[in-house]
């Protein structure tokens, strides 16, 4: 997903480099893609370590670590991963090769620690997931102003989704002295928080796309809007694990679905 937002990106919303070449014969467009996966990989990696014993409670039969795999060879294998990210990163920009490496410690901070307090977790991961597709503007050097509203749209989608993955799993995240949102402040009032966040993702993306003044742009985000609706009514009436576990599926297509808009823009 993520390689296939940062490569969208490119070819529909930036098109070409600063010296009028296609975005998609740049080769170091794709050192970008994949420095991007090796460092998302190496921190699903990392997560997973520190994880292991609240995954035997909550999805038991997902748990690789300890068993397929030992615990040492993560951890070599994470930390190779990270340098080989970072390494690439350099070879892009120097400016790249800072970012991926603040994202690289940010992913290790949020798995050893900030996953277990209330809210700056959800906040780390969602601004990472929009700094994926920013940093492809970052990198071109353009301020254009599609990308940020696709950035936008990724960290909210995700945001939601990190929340809705709190409330799925806290029965594990409790047991193991975790203080997630939804065990800090509950069930119903974390609902509140998700739909809060939605009415501010609404117009954040209405401010952008107001800017950009382009009626593609309102067509599309308005039939979207129809199927967001949607989510958020489902997450009204969910109560049980498995209507979260969908849920967190749903917002992966509402994701592909935006992602996918690039085409018509």
């Amino acid at each position: 997903m993520v390689a296939f937002a940062q490569w969208m990106t490119a070819i529909f919303l930036i098109g070409e480099t600063r010296m009028g070449l296609p975005v998609w014969q740049d080769p170091k467009l794709y050192l970008l893609i994949i420095s991007t996966v090796i460092l998302t990989a190496s921190g699903y990696m990392i997560n997973d370590y520190y994880d292991v014993k609240i995954d035997y409670v909550n999805r038991p039969k997902k748990v690789v670590i300890g068993r397929e795999m030992k615990r040492r060879m993560v951890m070599i294998l994470h930390t190779i991963m990270n340098f080989v990210g970072i390494a690439i990163g350099v070879l892009v920009h120097p400016r790249i090769g800072a970012i991926t490496f603040v994202a690289a410690f940010l992913l290790w901070l949020y798995s050893n620690s900030l996953k277990r307090l209330p809210f700056i977790g959800n906040l780390t991961v969602a601004s990472l997931t929009g700094l994926s597709i920013w940093i492809v503007g970052i990198y071109y050097q353009t301020s254009e102003l599609l990308v940020l509203t696709y950035a936008i749209f990724a960290f909210f989608i995700n945001l939601i989704r990190e929340i809705i993955k709190d409330i799925e799993d806290r029965q594990g995240d409790r047991k193991h002295g975790c203080k997630t949102l939804p065990i800090v402040i509950g069930f119903r009032n974390t609902k509140k928080v998700i739909f809060l966040i939605a009415i501010c993702f609404v117009c954040a993306i209405l401010v952008v796309t107001f800017k950009i003044n382009d009626s593609l742009l309102f067509y599309y985000f308005g039939a979207l809007g129809f199927f967001f609706l949607f989510f958020m009514y489902k997450i009204y009436i969910a109560d049980r694990k498995a209507h979260f576990t969908r849920l967190s599926a749903l917002s992966k297509v509402l994701m592909l679905t935006g992602v996918v808009s690039m085409v018509f823009l």
